[in-house]
């Protein structure tokens, strides 16, 4: 039954449904059942294979089943072009199936007539075959509309039914859908025509359209209609160069822009402008597009129209100074569409196009192939120029053509003028004018469809006017021209030009009396021909003018040739016949065939007339029609010929005649020089018997078989002739080399013929006598060697060969020949296609009946010949592949006649092929080849691709052939007689058969598997089965494929085939045993496994399944094993190995994220590294994530994981392979080669500290060997490091640590890392990308441990906080001289422990103070690898927890922020930030407003308490250090308030201020809490370190080794020690409370708050040194600089006793403010 509708199955046991399943209906009941019967529809069915797997077939036309198979596969891909935005060709497979099911119901109706269910199948055909291609899916072998059976048909008929691309006609698709160059305002004429430039001629007719002046059509009916179709464009014509031309002709004033030339109600037709479209533009497009595709032509005007006749050859060659471009873009819009096919075919597939009413526009002339019943009767008239007199006027003529089609009895035709397709045919055509041209070119083109029957006695007549321009605006006749259409021979005007007489009249001027003009010469050729014409003659020609036309026929019944119509009415003119019939080959092919039948009747009835006489002159004739017939543009005529012959020919007694001349002819081969005339001859022979055999059956009938016996007689006599001819040496003579080439090409072809007076066996003794006169040796040359074995092509071909009495004459002879050639390897290919044509008759006799002839056939050629195909075979395929030039058809033949014989062999032939080896060897040489071979078939693409069915034929073949040559193999080549060259190509065949990619029925659609499975089996299994079976007869030489044979078995157990697996994976059990036998251990084959796993899974191999399959099946064979230990950890070792690889081809195969492809490598990587010890694998995973990091722009990453490898390798010499994409070196230039590209990849990634070591690394090495060139180059490199790390350093990277749950980044899921952020992306935009990597998961606010419930449950969460980085080494920190840009880099790089605080309250919490109850969880994150590295992504592998007590959180809060303003004071010190001081204004508010209303304040209400200090004497070192951190920063507030006095702009002045008085009451009240615990709290100044004599501000308040050396003399060597010098300036000491303040006369004494001096600042002057003075201040304790000191000229300062040495004007700065010394 099939389903009808679709039901759910939601009863009791329902069985689901779904429209157009086949149910096979075991019973029914009457009350409920599994689905209801109305659902179904009953058809009969017959049922095969009954059982498990019986296959149910509907007892209905086959074409119907297969559309409704077809369009439930078609149904699901269907769906999946939507999907994958395939919208266009969604619809038309849409359209094609509507289209196939109203065909299919059209079939099962049951009402069609046979021609109509033939139509009906024909079109559904079409259908499937179209749709099947443009899905993807197979191509399906068909004969007479249904599906074939490869079982019924041979191999070779089976390949040859590959469809071959016929040459089919092209068809331009042209249409106007508008014309927006607006600015003519008149109506318009557009003409379309194709042109080549290349030959420089029009090759179509012309597309008119008609518009008004608005732009629209004139015809208010072709709106959407303006369409054209150029048809029969031929394959030749789409490789011209071919243009689109189209020209624009206005109907309106002379002058377009000039009202006064002439008045309003005169129109006149203009030539206004021209565009060109290049077809070699748009041809790709419009072939690939299957649509309509739009253009915009531009419309160019002529600047002089006296050029116009050849403006668009102006536009191709772009000659801009001929032609004006159009001031816009817009012009004239069309859309093209290129189609294919016949007419017919394209008005089936396109009836939109054609019921638009396209216009059908033809090519001039004749197509390329004429075909018999085309009839056409179209003159081509083309008006050329004209050459007019001035007729005394004092400006030239404005002239206009008239052109009129008149019969013979004057009156004017009409319709007989069409000015192109599109419009309808006219009366008249008046031409368009050219202003002031007496020497007017048109080349307009004009047909001139006049019927046949009209074409005699008719001519035209061309009138001239003047079209004046004048008020009245008349035009003006002043002469004529004309031109009968044939001549009084009764042929037409000629193909060519003609210069036509003008004749004078004037407006007074009529032409009733068509007559008196008649009789005039119309040229030059007619008046040489009239007799002397009298001149009182009403119309005088004018001397001084002449008219040009061209005229081109196109037509099938007229003739232009004058030899041939001497030849028709031959008995007008008796004694010519000798001449005619010698004139007879100068007649074009055109006319021969258009009078094909009237010229064969004229031949035979001259011949009929006077034999003797004309025979062999009507031969000769009768010889140059059939070999016309022979050209390709004339072959369809060839059934007209038939025709003739079947029932017009009449002739007979030519039969004689004809067997004579033949015969005189081949005689004469032997004798005559030239042969020219004996060749033709010999190729017309097939006709010559067609004449022959008809003229004889109608004598037979005429005369009751008499002369019967004579008959035969001289066809023996004539075949002797022929083996005569065949039989002459022709070595030495290259035209009898034609002859005997000519004639065996005919020889074939005469079978058929011979068939209808002779016996089967009589025909084929006639052709074996003929095939065995041929040189039995292959000496005679390539050449004839070709055609020899082409005729016995045929010979094979040909009907004859079908009858079995035939070939049991014939096949010994075609045997002996092919042999020849095979042995030497000769003409193959030939070779090959007459076998498989053997073989393909052998395969049809065999099913119609089982007889001698097969058992003879196969047997006769099988022991000579396979051995032979095989041999050459095995060197055939890879050579074809390899030369491009070599047809792939031509091998496919050659292998589809290999197959067809190892398909008919049967077991009997095997045995007997086996048996009649003399030897091994030859045995063995054999089974190579034959294997080889199959190898070949299975490696390269012999069948093309959508051929599925030759693959699975031919894989089933070679199955069966395997399975009958394995016992063999086994029997000969084991043991003792092993031989490993034979088992290893029998292994390396089952091996590839078994990967086939036509043999994955996974890939299949459900319905094709089915379908695969019910014919073959899954042919896989039953390989499998033979390989393993072959593999335990091996016995102990299973050694010798350890390791070679690890590979491949492997690519076989990773085939996705549960019972493949099983039956191949316990063979590695069995390699390890015997190498653990062999070795005492399994190295090799641990290595190999490795190896090739890694390869085979990353091309797409494997699965989860293989991984665990694997190993339980192999630990239960290692299990009983005594090495089951080693074995047991290289399993496991293996199957971890494939975890990874599983992971990370699913990372790089689907559309996983950056990061997890990344770390998914970086786990492979490490794998190889540290468990197996890969080091090749290992660099092979190096190179694969640095090109992922490069790819992510992550050139950190990219430079530490090729700095890996670059560990690896050693200063050595020691020469390397060529590798990935190194090429063969040595160590030390690949380690130099990576070094620079490491260098390389970390100055992009700005960590050129990381390079530095590199440098220094490199340069030594090239010190080392004295290249200076180099070393000069890496010294610059190390230099723009340097200063780079100073000027251009940028971290800006946020460290994150992210946590996920459920969630599956990295193979091990719930895990923590840490994580570097892209360059100045912060929190919230991370956690953005990462969930829109992970859409599914939920974020989590906080960065506490997430709780049990969540651990619990499926949902997936993310969890991002920021972390800080814990330097491990801190020397760089604390060293004073490193710049802050250094110090910034090493506090974020090479990190490996981070931190994350969260506070909480101890115990209550203070409601006054909550700092005092305040503590921090500090959570210290161990990472795996320090940041950056080879990921930016590491685990965490251990986590720290520790407490923070509130003082020490008061501190490092305090120590943070002094770090972060010194940070950003220096900033704008050194300006580096410019302009803008919001920041910095920001910065200080908010210190400083915090410090006022709370801030710090509160730590010193919470810790400087003496109640604090009493309870916690352990933390009175703390409360000292906060203490100093408190003091520190406001002196760093003051330097900052000074940096902002100089900087703010004057209307933050305010704000400027208002800081001011806040900095004021922070510390007052710093010294009020202070004084009130008696805590003695100075501020300090900040810290200036000098370096030099002009020195600048520093920010760490540490000691600087200062050298004694640099120490003044006023300096007591008590105070030689480690100092650091600070000042204030006296101007600031109120400001900062220093109570210090400067006295007028005095010297300046500079503040130093905490300072304990031994004894008064002093100020020491040194009259004999020219005044110079030095301010001497005895240091006892810790001192820091504030400000800077700067002079105009050259000063020093003493670091022991701030002695200043000065040669001028010395002065202090601080921010803003400056004290003079």
């Amino acid at each position: 039954t099939c389903v009808i509708c679709n039901f759910r199955g939601s009863v009791t046991q329902g069985l689901a449904l779904e429209v157009g399943e086949t149910v096979q209906i075991l019973e029914k009941c009457e009350g409920k059942g599994v689905f209801p019967a109305s659902y179904v529809h009953l058809k009969k069915a017959i049922v095969t294979n009954r059982g498990p797997h019986e296959t149910v077939v509907p007892l209905e036309d086959p074409i119907v089943t297969e559309v409704t198979s077809t369009l439930q596969e078609w149904a699901l891909l269907w769906k999946q072009l939507y999907v994958k935005h395939k919208v266009d060709l969604f619809y038309k497979v849409r359209h094609v199936m509507m289209e196939l099911i109203d065909l299919r119901r059209q079939l099962l109706s049951g009402h069609l007539t046979q021609d109509q269910s033939r139509d009906v199948k024909r079109h559904i055909t079409v259908r499937l075959d179209w749709g099947n291609e443009h899905l993807g899916l197979d191509l399906v072998p068909r004969k007479e509309f249904e599906m074939v059976d490869e079982d019924q048909i041979s191999v070779s008929d089976l390949y040859k039914m590959v469809r071959h691309t016929f040459p089919v006609p092209h068809h331009l698709l042209v249409n106007l859908k508008s014309f927006t160059y607006n600015s003519i305002g008149e109506d318009t004429d557009i003409f379309f025509s194709l042109y080549d430039l290349r030959e420089g001629k029009t090759l179509s007719e012309k597309f008119m359209v008609r518009l008004n002046k608005n732009g629209g059509p004139k015809n208010p009916e072709k709106v959407d209609r303006l369409c054209a179709l150029f048809t029969d464009l031929s394959n030749k014509d789409m490789k011209r160069d071919l243009y689109i031309v189209s020209q624009v002709i206005r109907t309106g004033r002379m002058l377009l822009n000039d009202s006064k030339k002439g008045p309003p109600h005169i129109q006149y037709r203009r030539p206004y402008g021209c565009a060109v479209l290049a077809m070699s533009d748009v041809l790709q497009t419009i072939s690939e597009l299957k649509e309509e595709k739009d253009f915009v032509l531009k419309v160019y005007t002529c600047n002089n129209e006296n050029e116009w006749y050849q403006i668009h050859e102006n536009i191709i060659r772009k000659s801009s100074t001929k032609y004006t471009a159009p001031s816009t873009n817009y012009g004239l819009i069309i859309s093209l569409q290129l189609l294919r096919g016949d007419m017919e075919q394209v008005r089936r597939e396109n009836p939109l196009i054609f019921s638009r009413g396209v216009a059908i526009t033809r090519k001039l002339g004749f197509p390329d192939v004429i075909m018999p019943g085309d009839i056409r009767n179209d003159l081509y008239l083309t008006l050329e120029r004209g050459d007019f007199e001035r007729g005394g006027k004092s400006v030239q003529k404005n002239i206009e053509v008239t052109i009129y089609v008149l019969y013979a009895d004057g009156e004017i035709l009409k319709d007989c003028i069409s000015l192109g397709s599109g419009e309808p045919n006219v009366p008249e055509h008046r031409s368009f004018v050219l202003y002031h041209n007496n020497s007017p070119r048109w080349s307009e083109v004009i047909k001139l469809p006049i019927p046949i029957d009209r074409f005699r006695g008719s001519h035209l007549r061309f009138e001239f006017r003047h079209c004046s321009t004048k008020d009245k605006g008349e035009k003006k006749l002043f002469g004529f021209a004309f031109t009968p259409l044939m001549r009084e021979d009764g042929t037409t005007l000629s193909d060519e030009s003609h210069e036509l007489y003008v004749y004078k009249c004037d407006e007074n001027t009529t032409f009733s009396n068509h007559a008196l003009y008649l009789g005039l010469p119309c040229c030059k050729e007619d008046f040489n021909s009239c007799p002397n014409i009298p001149s009182s003659l009403i119309f005088q020609r004018s001397m001084k003018e002449t008219f040009w036309i061209s005229t081109q026929l196109s037509s099938t019944k007229l003739t232009q040739n004058v030899d041939l119509l001497a030849l028709l009415k031959w008995k007008a003119h008796p004694d010519r016949v000798m001449d005619i019939l010698g004139r007879l080959r100068h007649v074009s092919g055109e006319e021969i065939v258009k009078f094909l039948q009237d010229i064969l009747d004229t031949l035979f009835s001259i011949l009929d007339d006077n034999t003797d006489k004309y025979g062999p002159l009507v031969f000769q004739s009768l010889v140059f029609i059939i070999n016309l017939l022979r050209d390709s543009k004339y072959y369809h005529f060839r059934p007209v010929m038939d025709t003739y012959i079947q029932k017009h020919f009449a002739g007979a007694l030519a039969y004689k005649e004809l067997i004579r001349c033949l015969k005189w002819y081949m005689d004469r081969s032997a004798e005559v020089v030239r042969q020219d005339h004996i060749q033709e001859a010999m190729r017309a022979l097939e006709y010559l018997f067609k004449f022959i055999i008809q003229s004889r059956i109608l004598y037979s009938r005429a005369t009751c078989g008499m002369e019967e016996e004579q008959f035969r007689t001289s066809i023996q006599e004539l075949f002797q002739s022929i083996r005569f001819v065949l039989s002459l040496d022709s070595r030495n003579s290259e035209t009898l080399i034609f002859t005997q080439a000519a004639l065996l090409n005919s020889f074939p072809a005469i079978f058929d013929e011979l068939l209808q007076m002779f016996t089967v066996q009589e025909v084929a003794e006639f052709v074996r006598g003929t095939l065995g006169s041929m040189p039995s040796t292959v000496h005679i040359g390539q050449s004839m060697d070709v055609v020899k074995l082409q005729s016995i092509a045929r010979t094979v071909d040909s009907q004859l060969f079908s009858f079995p009495e035939s070939r049991r004459i014939l096949l010994p002879v075609v045997l002996h020949h092919i042999h020849l050639h095979l042995r030497q390897q000769k003409e193959l290919l030939i070779c090959s296609g007459i076998l498989s044509s053997i073989f393909s008759i052998i395969k049809t006799s065999s099913l119609v009946t089982r007889t001698h002839t097969h058992t003879y056939t196969l047997e006769t050629p099988l022991h000579s010949n396979l051995s032979v195909i095989v041999g050459f075979e095995r060197a055939l395929i890879p050579e074809a592949r390899r030369k491009k030039s070599f047809p792939a058809e031509a091998v496919g033949e050659y292998v589809s006649c290999l197959l067809s014989l190892l398909r008919q062999m049967t077991d009997i032939h095997f045995q007997h092929l086996m048996e009649n080896f003399q030897s091994k060897d030859e045995l063995k040489e054999f089974l190579l080849k034959l294997l080889c071979v199959f190898r070949n078939l299975m490696k390269l693409s012999i069948f093309p691709r959508d051929w599925n069915i030759m693959r699975l034929l031919t894989s089933n073949i070679i199955l069966t052939t395997v399975q009958y040559l394995s016992p063999a193999l086994h029997k000969n080549f084991t043991e003792a007689d092993f031989d490993f060259k034979v088992w290893n190509s029998y292994f390396s065949l089952a091996v590839l058969y078994i990967n086939q990619p036509s043999l994955q029925l996974e890939n299949l659609s459900p319905a094709k598997r089915k379908k695969v499975l019910d014919k073959y089996g899954d042919m896989r299994v039953m390989m499998t089965y033979e390989l393993f079976s072959m593999w335990q007869n091996l016995g102990e030489n299973k050694i010798h494929f350890i390791p070679g044979m690890i590979g491949p078995f492997l690519g076989v157990t990773l085939v996705p085939q549960v019972e493949v697996r099983n039956i191949m994976i316990p063979i590695f059990h069995d390699m390890m045993d015997w190498e653990q036998r062999k070795n005492g251990n399994f190295k090799q084959v641990e290595a190999e496994l490795i190896d090739k796993l890694d390869s085979l899974v990353s091309e797409g191999k494997g699965d989860e399944n293989y991984r665990e399959l694997f190993g339980l099946l192999l630990l239960e064979k290692i299990e009983q094993e005594t090495w089951r230990e080693t074995g047991i950890s290289f399993v496991t070792s293996v199957t971890r190995l494939m975890e990874r690889l599983l992971d990370y081809r699913d990372c790089m195969k689907g559309d996983e994220t950056e990061n997890k492809k990344i770390g998914c490598t970086v786990n492979l990587l490490n794998f190889y590294k540290s468990e197996i010890n890969k080091e090749e694998m290992y660099i092979r995973y190096i190179h694969k994530l640095c090109d992922m990091h490069l790819q992510a722009e992550n050139y950190t990453e990219a430079a530490f994981t090729l700095l890996l490898y670059w560990e690896l390798l050693q200063w050595d010499e020691r020469p390397l392979k060529e590798f990935l994409h190194y090429p063969a070196q040595t160590e030390w230039h690949r380690k130099e080669g990576l070094c620079r590209k490491v260098i390389h990849y970390f100055n992009k990634g700005k960590c050129w500290e990381y390079g530095i070591p590199l440098c220094r690394e490199l340069a030594f090495q090239y010190e080392s060997l004295y290249d200076y060139q180099s070393l000069s180059w890496i010294r610059v490199s190390l230099n723009n490091t340097y200063i780079k790390n100073l000027l251009d350093l940028e971290y800006d990277k946020e460290i994150l640590m992210i946590r996920f749950h459920n969630l599956p980044p990295w193979p091990v899921p719930n895990k923590e890392f840490v994580c570097r952020g892209h360059d100045y992306e912060r929190l919230e935009a991370f956690q953005q990308r990462m969930l829109g990597e992970f859409p599914q998961a939920i974020a989590m606010q906080h960065p506490n441990q997430p709780d049990e419930a969540i651990l619990q449950c499926d949902a997936q969460y993310l969890q991002i906080y920021a972390v800080t980085p814990v330097p491990d080494s801190v020397t760089v920190l604390q060293m004073d001289r490193v710049p802050d840009r250094i110090k910034s880099f090493y506090r974020v790089n090479n990190v490996r422990r981070f931190r994350y605080d969260r506070p909480f309250h101890k115990g209550p919490k203070d409601r006054d103070n909550e700092f005092k109850s305040l503590w921090i969880e500090r959570t210290t994150l161990i990472l795996t690898h320090p940041l950056p590295g080879i990921s930016r992504w590491f685990e965490v592998e251990k986590r720290e927890l520790v407490e923070v007590s509130p003082l020490e959180n008061a501190i490092s809060v305090v120590e943070n922020k002094n770090q972060e303003l010194r940070t950003l004071i220096s900033q704008y010190q050194h300006k580096q930030l410019h302009g803008n001081i919001n920041l910095l204004s920001m910065t200080l508010n908010g210190v400083i407003d915090a410090a006022v209303n709370g801030g710090i304040a509160r730590y010193q209400e919470a810790f400087f308490d003496k109640e604090y200090i009493t309870s916690h004497p352990e933390d009175t070192e703390k409360i000292t250090q906060l203490k100093d951190l408190m003091q520190e920063q406001v002196h760093i507030l003051g330097v900052g308030l000074a940096v902002h006095e100089k900087l703010v702009h004057p209307e933050m002045r305010p704000l400027h201020k208002k800081l001011i008085d806040q900095f004021q009451m922070m510390r007052s009240s710093l010294c009020h809490v202070s004084s009130q615990n008696n805590i003695i709290l100075q501020p300090q100044g900040v810290q200036i370190h000098t370096q030099s004599c002009c020195s600048d501000v520093t920010h760490e308040p540490k000691l600087t080794r200062v050298e004694e050396d640099s120490l003044c003399c006023h300096c007591p060597s008590k105070y030689r020690e480690k100092k650091v010098i600070k000042s204030y300036s006296p101007s600031l000491a109120p400001l900062l409370g220093l109570g210090l303040p400067a006295q007028p006369g005095k010297p300046p004494v500079l503040g130093l708050g905490r300072v304990v001096a031994s004894e008064e600042p002093h100020w020491n002057k040194r009259s004999a040194t020219g005044g110079l003075g030095a301010l001497h201040v005895p240091i006892k304790r810790r001192v820091r600089w504030l400000g800077r000191v700067r002079s105009g000229y050259h000063s020093r300062f003493c670091p022991g006793c701030l002695h200043i040495f000065c040669c001028a004007s010395l002065h202090l700065i601080v921010g803003s403010t400056t004290v003079n010394i």
